[in-house]
């Protein structure tokens, strides 16, 4: 059996090489293979050049900057695995989750899996352990809500970049995102295909926007347009 990670890649000349080294160091299940496949969207400061020297990855680049979804979507097409996982190029995330989010597909318990960050985790607004960007966690709880609603099944943490799937659930899903909106459209037409989400806690490290995060409160109503939109149209 193989893992296929994808990794989209837009200026992350901070952090890409450490997060591939980290996803290549990563021990998997027994007998699971991996192969990793980045996507660069046209970065345009080191990236490129890093990636050129990194060994054992599957490397293809975009002419001009897409978007993540784009970038996704092709990493999609060329994957070989049985499981596919999507995986940020900062360090926000951390790769040593990935045994135990690919378990329940190995275990034939579902055929996808979030990585959720929001899951009874608690709110603290000042003082030593208070909430990281409180903006962005209060904001993705109310798009999980309106997930929640729109869709009739409970999801805590919809914007996860952890999303995990057994290679047959991808065929039918037709993604069309350019951006962002690859969340939301991803969740909203697993749920209209009656796919069960099962979710794995998991822990980030949140970066700022001088560290180079790219989204923002702009992206979020365009994500909760995108739920709208996707429980009436394919």
């Amino acid at each position: 059996m193989k893992l296929s990670i994808i990794i989209p890649v837009y200026n992350e000349e901070a952090t890409v090489a450490q997060l591939i080294k980290k996803v290549k160091a990563v021990k998997l299940p027994n007998k699971i293979n991996r192969e990793i496949i980045v996507v660069d969207d046209a970065s345009n400061d080191k990236t490129k050049k890093i990636l050129k020297k990194v060994k054992d990855i599957k490397t293809y680049s975009h002419k001009k900057n897409l978007g993540k979804g784009v970038a996704v979507r092709l990493g999609i097409g060329k994957a070989t695995g049985d499981i596919v996982i999507i995986q940020d190029a900062d360090l926000e995330y951390d790769p040593n989750d990935y045994s135990k989010l690919i378990q329940p597909i190995i275990q034939k318990k579902t055929k996808v899996v979030y990585g959720t960050r929001l899951k009874d985790y608690p709110i603290k607004i000042l003082g030593k352990g208070s909430t990281p960007f409180l903006s962005h966690y209060l904001g993705n709880k109310l798009l999980s809500l309106a997930t929640s609603f729109l869709y009739g099944s409970k999801i805590t943490d919809m914007e996860t970049c952890y999303k995990v799937f057994h290679k047959s659930v991808l065929r039918g899903l037709n993604l069309k995102a350019m951006r962002f909106e690859l969340e939301p459209e991803i969740t909203a037409k697993l749920l209209k295909k009656d796919y069960k989400i099962y979710e794995v806690p998991i822990k980030v490290k949140p970066r700022g926007y001088d560290e180079g995060k790219k989204i923002s409160w702009r992206d979020g109503f365009i994500a909760l347009w995108t739920l709208i939109k996707y429980k009436f149209v394919d």
